[in-house]
């Protein structure tokens, strides 16, 4: 009998220890808000330590952000746990992987607070008309060219063609890199319509290609060691010389028939475990104490229009007055021939 006692209070004990494990696991993870991302944003330049200062301060709630390679990678992640959702929020997908985002069913709708009157709906309609994903950040894509340089700044995309920019141009690869994707979505919307245009410019364009990096980094890095006159990136990038090195170097070039765009968006996950939390960090993502942390940081465009710009934006990046539509299944598309083109 003691013995049977003794069994049975082991098990009610057990039981007790159990569910205070995980009531305590459970009580630690509703103060806790886990948003997956890149690594650049989260990392030790980007924002992510100040904007979880500053959400722990207004809110309470403990923001983690998870570093992910790049922004697919945190998608497919999020995917591989559809049935297992670890985090609450998903950050960092952009008006290419938008639609993919939400055929996977990992997103739920949810619009922070007051979205309508602080984000443009031009932006909003960029990314999503749906209310699963709302924009953070953006920026178009343009040619950056040295100053420095004894050739002179093309005038159009139309102009990178031309003989005098022979290995004078500097590119990211399409499949690996957002700004050479960025560029390939950019000639799709200029050329994509007439099959024999867009052929043609890429096979010119491909004997002024100095090199086409796996990444920004390696790319940019190569630009500023001189090694071409112009490279393909953010509008907003000749803002970081002048800024922290007040160079004037480098400028971002405007073309008339204009650009595309990065928008880069935020959502909830479907099931998140703390989705109270999430919510709460949506809201605080497009208010204004959130959004001054991004152009110093992630150097892209807020999108609310209350942030006070720096000057060095003032200075060196400039908004295009035309931005061109992209097509996400015809880049796709497009991507294969131009690869192939260029590995000829």
């Amino acid at each position: 009998m003691k013995k049977s006692l003794f069994h049975l209070f082991f098990a009610v004990m057990m039981i007790f220890t159990v569910f205070s494990f995980f009531s305590c696991k459970d009580s630690a993870r509703a103060k806790e808000v886990i948003v997956y991302t890149y690594d650049s944003f989260s990392g030790e330049w980007g924002p992510g330590n100040e904007l979880a200062a500053k959400f722990e301060a207004k809110t309470g709630y403990k923001l983690t952000f998870v570093g992910l390679d790049n922004a697919i990678s945190a998608l497919n992640r999020a995917k591989l746990e559809k049935n297992n959702v670890q985090a609450d929020v998903i950050l960092g997908i952009d008006n290419n992987i938008a639609e993919d985002a939400k055929k996977s069913g990992i997103l739920a709708k949810y619009q922070p607070k007051d979205l309508n009157k602080i984000v443009s709906e031009a932006l909003l309609n960029e990314l999503d008309t749906e209310g699963f994903i709302t924009p953070y950040d953006y920026s178009h894509f343009a040619m950056i060219y040295d100053t420095q340089s004894d050739i002179p700044a093309p005038s159009s995309i139309e102009d990178l063609a031309k003989d005098i920019y022979k290995k004078k141009i500097i590119l990211m690869d399409p499949r690996t890199s957002t700004p050479g994707f960025g560029f390939l979505s950019w000639t799709v919307a200029l050329f994509g319509d007439d099959k024999d245009a867009f052929e043609q410019f890429w096979s010119k364009m491909g004997e002024n290609i100095l090199a086409m990096t796996p990444g920004w980094s390696s790319g940019w890095g190569m630009f500023l060691n001189n090694e071409a006159p112009l490279v393909i990136s953010y509008i907003t990038s000749p803002a970081y010389n002048v800024e922290y090195e007040n160079d004037e170097r480098y400028v971002a070039l405007v073309f008339d028939e204009g650009h595309v765009q990065q928008v880069e968006g935020y959502a909830l996950l479907k099931n998140a475990p703390n989705a109270t939390g999430a919510k709460a960090f949506m809201d605080f993502m497009i208010t204004k104490e959130a959004q001054e942390c991004l152009p110093l940081t992630q150097w892209m465009y807020p999108v609310n229009t209350e942030v006070e710009l720096p000057e060095s934006y003032k200075k060196a990046a400039p908004i295009p007055s035309v931005t061109l539509k992209t097509d996400v299944q015809k880049n796709a598309e497009c991507l294969e021939k131009v690869m192939e083109i260029l590995e000829k």
